[in-house]
């Protein structure tokens, strides 16, 4: 009797530890919320692994894949979220690592070979083992990792695959990384530089990596962007960070508002991607769950997305009506879905596309963009709603349906040929955006809105 009851209050104790571990963490509120992603798409031939890491019949087969990742909110404690949602075959994870980079060839260490030793983390899965297989179509989340990091600094993310890889060339990744990547033969997740491997490669995408998500009190939220090549940062320099979502992060991580650099930015956009249709990455009215309602504690998104659908269309008046009537139906749905998980919505104006060799110019999608942007702007699709130039109000009678209306259009285009591109902001090809451009888009965003929003919306009818 005497040692079951040593038993019993032994268990007790471990009981009341327990529970008030349980309540600490529960006063304090904290929770998880992401700190970085990138949209999951199913990757193009042409932007799969370079050789020996594509044999043709499997990928990284006897290889380590470092990537390096923009942290937009800081963390003390973080973990990773690893996608095979479009792979067709296991992903074997043998083992992983974290570390900060080493900073001298860039000032934030992004696209970087190096690592700092002393902060190198092993990464483990399911309650500590090294290892995880990944089946096909599913994701798997690391163990949390002590580690600190900072916004608008680096985390390297270094992934060993295993001897045979992972079988065919159905691979999850983010083509658009605008970030350098490196490959090297055998284990090396503990190498402090790639580059020293004998063997090593390097390739300006992402892979298999989606989501960092930190350890987080209140009121720490993320701001998820829905978006195409524009915001992807397509234009922008490879390694320097500074595509439009980057931009307004800084802004946000420099104000004095303690509300402001507790938000994430989660720049979920890819090259091509359209409203209505798949292309590159499944389209945006499927992938708003998995986009933005799935990514941990996000309060805000901005809907920046439709040249493409507009670019791609037919120009004839019958097929660019249908097309029209579908576009602002899709970004009702959009509202509608996020406004019930209490998301505030910001609808973007889509910004200029015509120009001399410019193939999405033609003057009757010219007509399409600028009925597209009226209803964004004021909520009306008939001939008589005017183009204001300044945005609308955001929801109310008579309003926009988004929250509020971000126009890029009016802010970017040509004053003197308002259905081009300002020179002065154009890359080159009259739809993309260069980093002066990126600039002022970053610049455009009213963070009174994360304020006036901070409590989420409210479901109505």
């Amino acid at each position: 009797m005497k040692a079951t009851g040593f038993a019993l209050s032994r268990g007790f104790i471990g009981g009341i530890v327990l529970l008030c571990c349980s309540t600490l963490t529960a006063a304090r509120g904290e929770r998880w919320v992401d700190i970085w992603g990138s949209m999951p798409q199913l990757v193009e031939p042409h932007n799969l692994p370079p050789a020996p890491y594509n044999s043709g019949d499997a990928v990284f087969r006897n290889a380590t894949l470092r990537q390096t990742v923009y942290i937009t909110q800081s963390a003390s404690t973080v973990r990773l979220q690893l996608s095979n949602v479009f792979g067709t075959t296991d992903l074997p994870i043998i083992s992983a690592t974290v570390a900060l980079p080493v900073t001298s060839s860039n000032s934030t260490g992004a696209g970087t070979s190096s690592i700092i030793p002393s902060t190198l983390k092993s990464v483990t899965f399911s309650g500590g083992s090294p290892s995880f297989t990944i089946p096909n179509g599913a994701l798997a989340i690391s163990d949390p990792i002590s580690l600190a990091v900072k916004s608008q600094s680096v985390l390297t993310v270094t992934l060993y695959f295993g001897t045979s890889g992972q079988v065919g060339q159905s691979v999850t990744g983010h083509p658009g990384s605008r970030t350098t990547s490196f490959l090297a033969p055998g284990n090396q997740v503990s190498t402090p530089d790639l580059a020293t491997v004998t063997g090593y490669g390097q390739t300006d995408h992402w892979y298999i990596l989606s989501t960092i998500q930190g350890w987080l009190p209140p009121p720490s939220t993320a701001l998820a962007i829905i978006g195409d090549s524009i915001t992807d940062g397509r234009g922008s320099t490879t390694n320097n960070n500074n595509r439009w979502p980057d931009r307004l992060l800084a802004r946000l991580q420099s104000s004095k508002s303690s509300l402001y650099r507790k938000i994430s930015v989660i720049n979920q956009a890819a090259g091509g991607n359209r409203i209505l249709a798949d292309g590159l990455g499944p389209n945006a009215l499927g992938r708003i769950e998995r986009d933005v309602l799935a990514h941990a504690n996000t309060k805000y998104a901005i809907v920046y997305i439709g040249v493409n659908d507009i670019g791609t269309a037919t120009p004839d008046p019958e097929i660019l009506s249908t097309t029209g009537d579908r576009m602002i139906s899709a970004y009702k749905q959009i509202i509608t879905r996020l406004h019930g998980a209490g998301v505030a919505v910001f609808g973007a104006t889509i910004t200029p596309m015509s120009g001399p060799g410019q193939t999405y110019s033609d003057p009757l999608r010219e007509k399409l963009r600028q009925r597209v942007n009226t209803w964004i702007r004021t909520g009306q699709d008939t001939p008589s709603a005017a183009e204001s130039g300044k945005g609308g109000k955001g929801k109310g009678k008579g309003g926009s349906k988004f929250d509020a209306v971000i126009d890029f259009d009016a802010l970017v285009r040509d004053a003197k040929n308002t259905t081009q591109l300002d020179p002065r902001y154009d890359v080159g090809d009259y739809l993309h955006l260069s980093p002066t451009g990126y600039e002022v888009m970053g610049a455009a965003v009213d963070l009174a809105l994360f304020d006036k929003f901070r409590d989420g919306v409210e479901d109505s009818i």
